[in-house]
């Protein structure tokens, strides 16, 4: 197995126009600067980044999000990695791959072999993706009626969205919108980390919602190939009749279109099938079932990844990792 260098990896990367934008040497480098360090592996055709996050007496943890990328076969990847991972001492390896349902569990295994299925995903599993190939009159009219209005609604209370670089007040509003909808949040360093490594490559952009140059709302999206990702929002309890977070979306997605993105993914609803989703959203508010509210109505398809899958070399260990991370709450990406 080669160990790349990040320039051999981004050459690498330049080879997959479609590898996800949690398998670049920039979401490596975010990664380092918080208790992670990335590797950058490759074995024949495929390769992957993986990043391994130390534990008590010289132990770790290894994981792949969105990986690994490459055109053949990972039959000759997995064996390579292991031994990465045995001098790295890890407990278990944790892949995400970037492969969307339905998939046979069969399929499945025989691109994974020696993996057992976990619950315990780190990014959501459970997804909308909107068409951005469509027309900007068509995107809206895919957009539920009530969400159009909105839009609209915001237009028309003076509500503004412009791009901003101003990370702290973004963090101050993820402060409250954490408090409120229970979940939890990165520090202002994470969020102001990522910025500044993606904006530099034009690959993000922080917007934000006003009115009357009062801040309501804001989001930070993110670009990479032909796919752009909403990782993170959040909004104030002022003025909220003025549905500045309808306009703010929107405007992401405009922004990615003029980036060439074809696909737009709103990044994390409730892990349940479409059909319970669409008769519970109605009664249910705990977690991320507001946030399918909300994100229902920019139209797209439901969409699931195949989840997370672990390959576990200590399993006493693993066991007491599992038991320590349930009583966790760790926001994704």
């Amino acid at each position: 197995m080669e160990l790349l260098s990040k320039q051999d990896w981004d050459t690498f990367l330049n080879q997959h126009p479609k590898a996800h934008i949690l398998q670049t040497s920039s979401w490596g480098a975010l990664k380092s600067a918080f208790g992670w360090s990335p590797r950058f592996v490759r074995e024949g055709d495929t390769g992957g980044l993986v990043l391994f996050r130390g534990l008590p007496l010289g132990l770790s943890i290894a994981y792949i999000p969105r990986g690994p990328v490459g055109r053949g076969s990972w039959d000759e990847f997995w064996p390579a990695l292991d031994d990465l991972c045995r001098q790295e001492k890890a407990v278990f390896l944790r892949v995400e791959p970037d492969i969307w349902e339905p998939l046979e569990e069969e399929q499945i295994i025989k691109l994974l072999p020696g993996f057992i299925k976990t619950n315990q995903t780190i990014q959501p599993p459970r997804t909308i993706m909107i068409d951005l190939t469509l027309s900007e009159e068509d995107l809206l009219m895919a957009m539920k009626s009530k969400t159009r209005y909105n839009i609209r609604l915001a237009e028309r209370k003076d509500v503004v969205v412009r791009p901003s670089a101003d990370v702290k007040t973004f963090h101050r509003m993820m402060l409250t919108t954490g408090n409120r909808d229970e979940f939890g949040i990165h520090s202002l360093d994470y969020y102001q980390r990522a910025y500044d490594i993606f904006s530099q490559k034009d690959a993000c952009v922080l917007l934000i919602a006003e009115y009357k140059n009062q801040p309501l709302a804001g989001l930070m999206a993110f670009a990479h190939g032909d796919t752009a990702w909403y990782f993170y929002g959040a909004s104030t309890n002022q003025e909220r009749n003025r549905m500045p977070t309808y306009l703010l979306q929107w405007q992401a997605m405009l922004w990615a279109k003029n980036k060439g993105c074809k696909s737009y993914d709103l990044w994390g609803v409730p892990d349940y099938p479409e059909e319970t989703l669409e008769n519970q959203f109605i009664d249910r508010s705990e977690g991320l079932w507001g946030v399918y509210r909300f994100k229902r109505g920019f139209g797209g398809e439901v969409r699931r990844t195949v989840g997370a899958w672990d390959r576990v070399y200590r399993p006493g260990l693993y066991k007491l990792y599992q038991l320590w991370t349930k009583s966790r709450r760790t926001p994704a990406a």
